[in-house]
């Protein structure tokens, strides 16, 4: 489909994101509101956003705004038109008037709704109106959010339909999936439902929100907000609103309307401003206690708040089985939570889709879930769930399955799309080896290295499975929200806290090895990451042969926040890169500096455009806006190189001490004004004395093996001090930073 000009009218949350994302695909987008500053506001909103909606804030002056009175004329040139005003039917009424009045032949209409019908929202529409008229329902942050749900009925053109889905896959990178129009549509109708039993069944079982929040989270592959912590994010009175929509539109038979029965304490929240984090608190609140702020949970049957407590359930990866199959109330909250998912989830196939793929999709897409609920049977068995499952009777999908007793019963994953993803292959794939923190597989020629840990921190264990892996081509690449986010401090203090010193230096020591083995490896290799690429995740991302890059990444070398640091070669790679510059080959200074700033302050870039001034990134590393494709785009380059040679070694002329003077100046400074205090000078002198190539003259030649032992010897300087240990017990415990 040819679309090269869109118009989103309503600048709201949902529009403002719709346009910025087109935006960042290099569509040119007009948005409209009621006034002009109202749409000039939004854009302002965009531009200052964070996260940032965009992915080159250089290119907000593409978003054209106007107002729907005097601009309206903008429709008649667009493709597209996307309507996202207020969820009131009279007004989206009044604007597809408007809209069809005014568009050309055959451009496409759609809305943002997230529950209404189409039935309902095109009941004026001309039967030929109905055919270009769907529902585009993208989640927020639409930048950051992969679903979009394209819902159509019986009037719809199909062939304009596909061409939309297409559009929005490669140009948009969305998994766009396409379903049918019933009440919630695909992924919220599932999503709001596991929510409501995960609270309904808490309440039921007199668990704590912390106790609910630690099994309904991590361990089930669910983001660690857990369903009290999402209440809170989303706003209480936000999704009571949902529930009253859902229970409006679904027949009183659904099992939805269970879940969705008004519960006291709920109402008692709402009706004292406890909306959740955008009020007063919510299931959870921060409460002052003297100088120092508390984190609070409600109690469920008191309504009493009291400081929260960590639940510790002795797991911190998803094992479904070992969850439901506990014998204790955590596991049996488990199976009752995760049985009656997969119960409704079925349930609704075919009604919602036929392909029940899909809804595992829109689970993984929309609600950042490891798994959806058809995933989560086949990691159970069918047999095993059988066995504990009770009445399912009226649910064709699972009577079918209890018939076959077909273990292989999901076939292929990501039916949504044509696109060769990781989900698919590996599916097919041999699986060679692996360990509790990597995956190896085996696919045609090439090998495929996949983290599993806890935010893929790597390990030991993630350097050994990536050392094994390089017998062939290998692509380093995951389906987890991270690429990482760099070595285990948890990890690593285990060793710290026995003094145990020896074991940490001889890990960063084969942390380098590995880096190095892969940067230097007979075959290519390949990162293609996404999310945070972070720390010790950077330096595998950045000694790697080549990059494909999801377009959202969060990308940098930030050792320096916890007291350390970079030490897998990260310092190495930036002093190189950046001494491959004009300006490094007339000041031997410059790139020293450069890096010193960079390291030094821990900066971040959110995308690959804002990577590349900073040199995370390379220009002729690929950029790549739909995640999907990361796998497609990796084995292209493989293909384009199959006469690789590995690089040669880079050599190093730094100045040392001379350019150490002009770090302790920029130390100092910082002293002085109060941004670092003590161990932030100790830290930053280590850094200095790194970058500046240690007891060297810029008469000598260091090779990267020099490098690789001044980052190791800051490294053990720094992690053997209290003050860096305190850094990070602090960021482990609190997830911020500590100025000591």
């Amino acid at each position: 489909m040819n679309i090269k000009n869109v118009v989103v009218i309503g600048s709201g949350t949902m529009g403002s994101g719709i346009a910025a994302h087109l935006c960042n695909a290099n569509i040119p987008v007009t948005l409209l509101d009621l006034k002009t500053e109202i749409s000039e506001k939004a854009r302002e909103r965009i531009h200052k956003s964070r996260p940032p909606l965009l992915i080159d804030k250089t290119k907000i002056n593409n978003i054209n705004v106007g107002n729907i009175s005097d601009n309206f004329d903008v429709v008649k040139n667009a493709d597209w038109i996307v309507e996202a005003v207020v969820e009131r039917i009279d007004v989206k009424h009044q604007i597809y008037e408007k809209i069809f009045k005014s568009r050309k032949a055959g451009a496409i209409v759609s809305s943002n709704t997230s529950s209404i019908p189409i039935k309902v929202l095109s009941q004026n529409l001309t039967d030929i109106e109905k055919k270009d008229f769907c529902i585009t329902h993208f989640f927020n942050p639409v930048r950051y959010m992969g679903l979009l749900e394209i819902v159509k009925n019986e009037n719809n053109d199909l062939n304009k339909i596909n061409q939309l889905k297409e559009f929005c896959e490669t140009e948009l990178g969305k998994g766009a999936i396409v379903c049918n129009d019933t009440p919630g549509f695909l992924g919220n109708r599932v999503g709001v439902y596991a929510m409501q039993i995960a609270m309904t069944e808490a309440f039921k079982m007199k668990l704590s929100v912390e106790e609910a929040d630690a099994i309904f989270g991590r361990p089930m592959g669910i983001p660690k907000t857990g369903v009290f912590g999402l209440y809170d994010l989303i706003g209480i009175d936000l999704m009571a609103d949902v529930l009253k929509s859902f229970i409006k539109e679904l027949p009183e038979t659904d099992e939805f309307h269970e879940v969705a029965k008004e519960i006291p304490l709920v109402k008692k929240l709402i009706e004292t401003g406890y909306t959740g984090r955008k009020g007063k608190g919510g299931f959870y609140r921060m409460n002052k206690s003297g100088t120092t702020k508390v984190m609070e949970a409600i109690n469920l049957e008191t309504g009493v708040y009291s400081p929260s407590k960590k639940i510790d359930i002795k797991s911190d990866k998803v094992d479904l089985n070992g969850l439901i199959n506990r014998k204790d109330e955590y596991g049996e909250y488990a199976w009752s939570v995760i049985s009656k998912i997969i119960k409704y989830a079925s349930s609704l196939v075919p009604g919602i889709t036929n392909q029940f793929n899909d809804i595992d999709e829109a689970m993984r897409l929309g609600f950042n879930w490891a798994k959806g609920p058809f995933e989560m049977l086949e990691e159970i068995g069918v047999q095993n769930f059988f066995n504990k499952v009770d009445d399912f009777s009226g649910n064709n999908f699972l009577e079918e399955l209890n018939k076959n007793k077909n273990e292989d019963f999901y076939g292929e994953r990501q039916k949504y799309t044509n696109i060769e993803t990781l989900g698919k292959v590996k599916k097919t794939a041999i699986s060679l080896d692996g360990n509790d923190s990597a995956k190896i597989y085996r696919f045609q020629d090439y090998n495929i290295v996949e983290f599993t840990t806890k935010a893929n921190a790597l390990d030991y264990d993630s350097m050994d499975a990536l050392k094994k892996a390089t017998d062939k081509p290998l692509i380093i690449i995951n389906e987890s929200m991270q690429f990482s986010a760099g070595v285990n401090l948890t990890y690593t203090m285990q060793f710290a806290d026995k003094n145990d010193f020896k074991s940490i230096e001889k890990f960063i020591k084969y942390f380098q090895e590995t880096c190095k083995h892969l940067k230097y490896s007979k075959y290519p290799v390949i990162s293609a990451p996404s999310g945070l690429t972070l720390g010790g995740g950077f330096e595998v991302m950045v000694q790697s042969n080549f990059v494909a890059s999801h377009t959202n990444i969060v990308v940098g070398l930030v050792e320096t926040i916890v007291g350390l640091i970079p030490a897998g070669g990260g310092c190495k790679e930036m002093l190189g890169r950046w001494l491959d510059t004009e300006q490094a080959k007339k000041d031997p200074n410059f790139a020293p500096l450069k890096v010193f700033d960079i390291i030094g302050y821990g900066k971040t870039a959110t995308s690959p455009v804002e990577a590349e001034p900073l040199k995370y990134l390379r220009p002729q590393d690929k950029k790549i806006m739909n995640r999907n494709s990361l796998l497609e785009v990796s084995k292209k380059i493989l293909n384009e190189n199959k006469s690789f040679k590995e690089p040669e070694e880079l050599v190093f002329k730094l100045p040392g001490e001379s350019v150490r003077g002009e770090m302790n100046k920029i130390i100092e400074k910082l002293y002085n004004k109060k941004v670092i205090l003590d161990h932030g000078v100790q830290v930053a002198k280590e850094l200095a004395h790194v970058l500046s190539g240690g007891d060297t003259t810029i008469d000598k030649t260091l090779t990267e093996d020099d490098l690789f032992k001044l980052e190791l010897d800051a490294f053990m300087r720094l992690i053997e001090t209290k003050k860096t240990q305190e850094r990070i017990k602090h960021t482990l415990a609190t997830g911020k930073p500590l100025v000591n």
